[in-house]
């Protein structure tokens, strides 16, 4: 279990979630989450696919922005802190 307090989980999930949905295509909520292989995975098939990638990545954003917004944080915490689930 993680030794961040509630405020902070909130604070994480609410950043990653809107990050996600934003700026997904780059990744920015990976990093946010610690992440850093699929971030950088992320990034660099954005920048060099000539903006297939970027599509791809960006509704792949969308959607982990709005599961990390859905969960509780007790759950966001397990699963995407404790847990490292690095996708969906």
């Amino acid at each position: 279990m993680s030794s961040l307090s509630e405020t902070e989980i909130s604070n994480k999930k609410l950043a990653a979630g809107l990050t996600g949905i934003f700026l997904g295509a780059f990744g920015v909520h990976k990093f946010i989450l610690g992440y850093t292989k699929p971030a950088v995975i992320m990034l660099v098939v954005s920048l060099l696919t000539c903006g297939v990638g970027y599509f791809v990545f960006q509704v792949i954003g969308i959607v982990e922005g709005v599961i990390y917004l859905t969960k509780s944080n007790a759950e966001f915490e397990t699963e995407y802190l404790d847990g490292q689930k690095d996708w969906f």
